[in-house]
């Protein structure tokens, strides 16, 4: 592993604990309800500003996977839009980076 890649394998390890460590303690006092995290998502103009950036990034983030994965021949590339909404694009992004990375260093 390059330096690089080791970078963005500790910046996947990071992107996934730290969004996590807010996600499931509201798991496990409120269980999945969507209705509830949307409204404190949205909840006054600070919280909406950050959701709205993360969605606007999140969508940012797959046309970007869309396009550089196809140019470089990349497979899978479902995986990261799978992990932007799982996680977040603090795992989708650096985890495509990572494997982009790999992928430009094999040809």
């Amino acid at each position: 592993m390059t330096k690089r890649q080791i970078a963005y394998f500790i910046l996947c390890i990071v992107g996934t604990i730290l969004p996590c460590s807010q996600l499931v303690p509201f798991l496990r006092e409120h269980g999945l309800n969507l209705q509830m995290m949307i409204q404190q998502l949205f909840e006054n103009r600070i919280s909406s500003f950050f959701g709205i950036d993360v969605v606007v990034t999140t969508f940012v983030l797959w046309l970007f996977v869309y396009i550089e994965g196809t140019r470089l021949r990349m497979r899978r590339l479902w995986i990261y839009v799978i992990c932007s909404l799982l996680v977040g694009v603090s795992l989708g992004l650096p985890l495509f980076l990572l494997m982009r990375q790999s992928k430009t260093e094999e040809s």
